[in-house]
């Protein structure tokens, strides 16, 4: 009789703590790092330069016949308590917030943009001059496949302090269209890559 009530005291034990756990787990599915105000505008997020650097792409002028769509070197960032969301399951999850800061070239010193450094003949970060964001939120962006996206200036800081979402056709189309995976573009990024 004592063995079997240790034996059933032990199964709810662990029944217990595998619950917890599960809870526990499924409790980051939502990540809160969007704020919105009454307007449904998103708030610049602060402290984003902190936030885990995922990469830098950089399509110039200099090697697209002066006509690179976007000629800026690109840093992104998204929030850690997301990435660390996605590195160990390979989802986005609700509340994924990526900021993406655009950094104007140094003057370059060849007819392709770029320029004579220490560490030889390349493309080199100027000055800030712009901000735009993407947020994971299904419920309020179902219309884009679950993510907003917005421009706080594409301009050097200050940015805007609040921004609507951006209209379907100006990033959520082309997200649509050729995104990797989940609306982002996770190829572009060794950190992202599975």
């Amino acid at each position: 009789m004592k063995f079997s009530l240790l034996v059933v005291f032990l199964i709810a034990v662990i029944s217990g703590v595998t619950t917890l756990v599960a809870n526990a787990e499924n409790k980051d599915t939502s990540i809160g790092a969007a704020v919105f105000n009454a307007k449904g505008e998103l708030v610049v997020p602060k402290d984003f330069q902190s936030w885990v650097f995922i990469g830098a792409p950089l399509t110039p002028n200099g090697l697209n016949n002066g006509q690179a769509a976007f000629p800026e070197f690109h840093h992104f960032y998204i929030n850690p308590d997301a990435f660390a969301v996605y590195e160990r399951t390979g989802i986005f999850p609700e509340g994924t917030v990526i900021a993406k800061e655009l950094v104007l070239l140094q003057k370059g010193d060849h007819p392709d943009g770029s320029k004579n450094g220490i560490s030889g003949r390349g493309y080199f970060a100027g000055e800030l001059n712009g901000m735009d964001v993407m947020v994971k939120d299904s419920s309020r962006f179902e219309d884009t496949n679950g993510w907003g996206f917005f421009n706080f200036g594409h301009h050097a800081p200050p940015y805007e302090k609040t921004a609507p979402a951006a209209p379907k056709a100006s990033c959520a189309g082309c997200h649509q269209a050729n995104a990797d995976k989940d609306m982002v573009f996770t190829d572009m990024y060794p950190i992202l890559r599975e």
